[in-house]
């Protein structure tokens, strides 16, 4: 992508991790020039393509969110997604970086798979694409793939693989999760870990005729064991995708607090399981729209991410963004779509409630996750930085209409909800990639 022409966005409450002032930013040649603080003197318009955005108001300027987990179901299945619908409720949603997982059709189990994606994403020019490569061929969990041959740092050879991951499926097979994460800590890079190998006491509890969300716990507190064991000993960057369970929040933070050389330790939370319970669940029918993996869980397992958020022990939240059509979602497949809505999610139940500052949530969903993917130009709003930001207006109300969605996936669990905090604006390398219909509820 070829960067935009010099923008000024003048006037605007500029907040990111570690800022909260009013001010404006020059964004030149795709990159944050400088920022300037209330009153100082700002550049004269130079050129006929200069462009001056004008905030005000409730409007906040925010460094464009970055979602380590994102479902776009390209290639082979456009009728849940396509990459072009995908983009486009991505940066609808204040996304200017995403790193979609594996489960397509073919797998995206080699390097060339991978580049093709991400040329076609370049080509587009909406945002920043990062594509995981599988850990095993076909996603079958038999035989490593590509990363059995690759040599690190994989970025400086491939910069456009950043994470591996098997999500969508666990690998079962201790000796063959040892050798990837052994392959990923050789490259450099994180393993997103989908922890839901459950062992023979989730094997025990299905036999029983136990109800899912008593051994799909079970899974993920194993599972989730069983990865930070594999890390320890193989030196490695384990990611915890989608916490959902209060055992395994307590777990992350018990790893943490120990401050092992030995292990590098992340974790995420997604936007409906800090959102939701089990109770929205059935509301919308438990084997059908409520159904997602791992399921939507109790309230105290809800209060527990949230104090995870707070203390840091959880380091990032991302959208699981899993579209579906309408006859997949009655057949029983789990997801939710979810970039469109998870600023404003986040937003309303943290920010809006008082239990998270908006530089928060904007280290949550923004400056960590471009740290965990190793990208140090992203994220914030300062000089040298990338000029992707996003334009918020922090006092808008409005409804999630489904039918408004960009992405091919109408299946959100929160179609009809209130929400405050609307993403106005997407801008990427100095380039206004979205701006939101005048309409509130568009």
């Amino acid at each position: 992508m070829s960067p935009g022409p010099r923008v000024l966005l003048r006037d605007f409450r500029l907040v990111d991790e570690t800022l909260d002032m009013p001010g404006s930013v020059l964004i030149e040649t795709g990159s944050i020039l400088d920022v300037f603080p209330q009153g100082a003197l700002l550049p004269e318009t130079r050129f006929p393509r200069d462009t001056t955005i004008q905030g005000g108001g409730s409007l906040v300027l925010m460094p464009a969110l970055v979602d380590l987990h994102a479902h776009f179901r390209d290639p082979g299945y456009p009728e849940k997604e396509t990459l072009e619908s995908a983009s486009l409720a991505a940066v609808a949603g204040g996304y200017g970086t995403v790193v979609c997982m594996a489960n397509t059709n073919p797998v995206i189990d080699t390097l060339a798979k991978a580049q093709a994606l991400k040329e076609r994403s370049d080509a587009l020019g909406l945002m920043d694409l990062y594509p995981v490569l599988a850990l095993t061929q076909g996603m079958e969990g038999r035989v490593l793939s590509d990363i059995r041959f690759l040599e690190g740092p994989l970025h400086e050879t491939a910069p456009w693989i950043r994470m591996l991951s098997e999500d969508g499926k666990d690998v079962v097979s201790d000796e063959l999760l040892y050798r990837a994460l052994q392959a990923a800590r050789r490259l450099g890079i994180p393993v997103s870990c989908h922890c839901d190998a459950g062992g023979p006491e989730a094997d025990a509890a299905k036999a029983a005729g136990k109800p899912r969300e008593c051994w799909s716990r079970i899974e993920e507190n194993h599972a989730t064991r069983r990865v930070i064991a594999l890390g320890r000993q193989t030196h490695g960057h384990v990611h915890i995708a989608h916490v959902s369970t209060k055992e395994s929040v307590d777990l992350i933070r018990k790893v943490k607090a120990q401050q092992e050389p030995a292990l590098t330790l992340t974790a995420e939370a997604s936007p409906h399981h800090l959102c939701l319970t089990q109770e929205a669940a059935h509301t919308l029918g438990d084997a059908t729209w409520g159904r997602v993996n791992p399921p939507l869980r109790t309230e105290a397992d809800r209060q527990a991410l949230i104090q995870g958020i707070l203390d840091g022990t959880i380091d990032a939240i991302a959208t699981d963004h899993a579209p579906h059509t309408e006859a997949d979602k009655v057949q029983g497949a789990p997801g939710f779509t979810g970039l469109e809505t998870s600023f404003a999610l986040c937003h309303t139940e943290l920010v809006s409630k008082g239990r998270l500052s908006l530089s928060g949530l904007s280290s949550l969903m923004s400056a960590s996750p471009a740290r965990i993917l190793g990208l140090t130009d992203r994220g914030r709003i300062a000089p040298e930085f990338r000029g992707d930001l996003m334009v918020v207006d922090t006092e808008a109300v409005w409804r999630v209409t489904m039918s408004r969605f960009r992405s091919r996936g109408k299946n959100s669990p929160v179609t009809g909800l209130v929400c405050t905090g609307k993403v106005l604006m997407t801008i990427q390398q100095g380039r206004v990639v979205f701006e939101a219909p005048v309409s509130p509820d568009a």
